[in-house]
C-alpha cells in the first residue's frame, strides 16, 4: 500500500519552502529523496506538479491547487487524530511556534502564558520575541503578531485589537524641559526615534482648529530598535517618544509617563492581527491559542 499522506506532506513541505534541500533538512532526507517522493506522486497523479530550477521551485497551477488541497487534508487529519487521542473531544495538543514584536510580547504575550498552559497543559509552547518580520513558512512559526498594515500575502490574519499612538515624556524631563504645547515645539526637544525605516518618516499630527493633518520631522540623540526601548529612555527622563499606547498605558496610569500634545493627536490606529498560514480549517493548538489572545486582548 502506498503511503499517500506521507507523499503528500513531503510535497506541502518542500512547496511551502519553495526548495527540496529545505524539506529535506527538515525532514532528514537528502534533496534526491525528496525529488524522488514528487515525481513519484506527480506519476501517479499523471500531472505535473512543480517547475524544478536550481533556485527556488515553482508550483504549476495543477501543484498550486493540489497544495491548498493537500494543506486541509493534512490538517483534518492532524485534527482527527487530536480528537481521538483526547477520547472524542477537541482538545489541543502538541507544538506550537509563537512569534511577537519584543513590546507586545512583553506586555501581553508572555504574562498569559502561565494561564493557557494551565488551560492547555498538552500544547507545548515555543515563543521568540523579536521586531524582525519573519517569513512563517521558512522559520516554521505557527502564529505571528504583527502591528500596522499588513501586506498582501498568501497569510491568514485575525483581528486581535487595535492600540492608538501617544506621545509622552516623564515628569521629570518635563519638569527641566518644558510641556511642549504645539507640534512645533518638538524642535527645541530631544525625541527618541526609531532606528529603522517606516513607511512614513517623521511624527503626525493634526490641527485640532482646522482638522489640517501634517507630518513633522523630529530629531534627537537617541534611537531605538523597539517600543519597549523607546519606553525604557522616556522612563529614564532622556526625551520625548511616541510609540503604541499599548507600551505605555500602565505607566501613564501609576504617573510614570505623561502624555503630550493629545490635542493634536491624529487618532491614527495600530491595528494589530495574528497571522498564520494555512486556511479556513486550523489545526486545534493554532485556533484554541488565536481564540485566547482574542478573548483577552
Amino acid at each position: 500500500m502506498d503511503n499517500r499522506a506521507g507523499e503528500m506532506e513531503v510535497f506541502v513541505l518542500a512547496a511551502e519552502l519553495k526548495s527540496f534541500s529545505a524539506a529535506g533538512r527538515k525532514l532528514k532526507l537528502s534533496p534526491s529523496a525528496v525529488s524522488k517522493l514528487v515525481t513519484r506522486l506527480e506519476n501517479r497523479l499523471g500531472t505535473r506538479l512543480v517547475v524544478r530550477s536550481t533556485r527556488l521551485l515553482q508550483l504549476t497551477p495543477e501543484g498550486e491547487t493540489y497544495l491548498a488541497r493537500a494543506q486541509r487534508i493534512l490538517a483534518e487529519i492532524a485534527d482527527t487524530e487530536e480528537v481521538v487521542s483526547g477520547g472524542g473531544r477537541m482538545l489541543p495538543r502538541g507544538p506550537l511556534v509563537v512569534n511577537a514584536s519584543v513590546g507586545f510580547g512583553e506586555r501581553y504575550i508572555l504574562p498569559l502564558t502561565a494561564e493557557f498552559q494551565r488551560l492547555f497543559p498538552d500544547v507545548q509552547l515555543d515563543i521568540t520575541l523579536t521586531d524582525d518580520v519573519v517569513d512563517l513558512i521558512r522559520e516554521r512559526v505557527d502564529i505571528a503578531i504583527r502591528h500596522g498594515p499588513l501586506r498582501d500575502s498568501s497569510l491568514m490574519a485575525r483581528k486581535l485589537g487595535e492600540s492608538r499612538q501617544v506621545v509622552m515624556a516623564s515628569p521629570e524631563y518635563l519638569d527641566r524641559h518644558g510641556t511642549p504645547s504645539t507640534p512645533d515645539d518638538l524642535a527645541r526637544h530631544n525625541c527618541i526615534n526609531f532606528n529603522f525605516r517606516r513607511s512614513v518618516e517623521g511624527w503626525p499630527f493634526r490641527d485640532p482648529q482646522t482638522g489640517r493633518r501634517l507630518l513633522l520631522p523630529v530629531s534627537g540623540s537617541l534611537k531605538a530598535s523597539n517600543g519597549s526601548i523607546i519606553r525604557q529612555f522616556c522612563l529614564a527622563g532622556l526625551g520625548i517618544g511616541r510609540v503604541g499606547r499599548f507600551h505605555v498605558e500602565p505607566d501613564i496610569e501609576a504617573g510614570r509617563l505623561v502624555p503630550v500634545l493629545e490635542d493634536f493627536n491624529p487618532e491614527d490606529i495600530e491595528v494589530i492581527h495574528a497571522v498564520y498560514a494555512g486556511h479556513e480549517h486550523l489545526a486545534v493548538r493554532i485556533r484554541t491559542y488565536i481564540d485566547f489572545l482574542a478573548a483577552r486582548l
